[in-house]
């Protein structure tokens, strides 16, 4: 889709019509069902949110600035529509994570190459709520510490310890699928 087209559909979606909004539905849904993903503890989550931003988006539109890339102004609106899910739902959910024991592992510098991106997604999935939010703002959307501690409304070390304990578990469980070898403290 080319910015004309794109800048066609914006500007029906400013005068409100239906049949823009659900183009403009259909051409984002993958990319924010994907972002969602990261943050939500299941499908149906996800699927909260990309409504969630999508009734952001239309009900904001006159807001974005064509000037600018469309797809930042969606990613942000998407990024921080699942950190608002994130402490409304689950941010008080107990722990589902025991990193006991904790597994000192060998090189792992090819596991990306041993893994698919849905069975990344799926052991992410895995992570506590608190482990995954802090993670995706670390690791994919580039936030540092201090600002993950603002928008989550933790400490800084409460984030830094959660982005430990998050690639802690993670690497459990890549040793419980095999990708990795745990290595012997001896």
């Amino acid at each position: 889709m080319n910015r004309k087209q794109l800048a066609l559909i914006l500007d029906g979606c400013r005068r409100r019509s239906l049949s823009s909004q659900k183009e403009l539905y259909e051409l984002f849904y993958q990319d924010i069902i994907r972002v969602a993903l990261n943050y939500a503890s299941s499908l149906e989550d996800a699927r909260e949110i990309v409504n969630d931003v999508f009734l952001k988006v239309f009900n904001k539109i006159d807001e974005y600035d064509e000037n600018q890339p469309f797809r930042p102004w969606l990613n942000r609106i998407t990024v921080f529509t699942a950190i608002d899910y994130y402490r409304k739902y689950i941010r008080n959910e107990p722990s589902k994570d025991d990193l006991e024991p904790y597994y000192e592992l060998g090189n792992a510098n090819n596991v990306l190459e041993q893994i698919s991106a849905d069975d990344l997604r799926n052991m992410v999935q895995k992570l506590s709520p608190a482990y995954r939010a802090v993670l995706n703002l670390y690791a994919i959307e580039g936030y540092e510490h201090h600002e993950i501690a603002e928008i989550l409304g933790i400490s800084v070390g409460a984030s830094k310890s959660n982005l430990f304990k998050a690639r802690a578990r993670l690497k459990m469980l890549l040793v419980s699928h095999g990708i990795i070898t745990k290595q012997s403290s001896n």
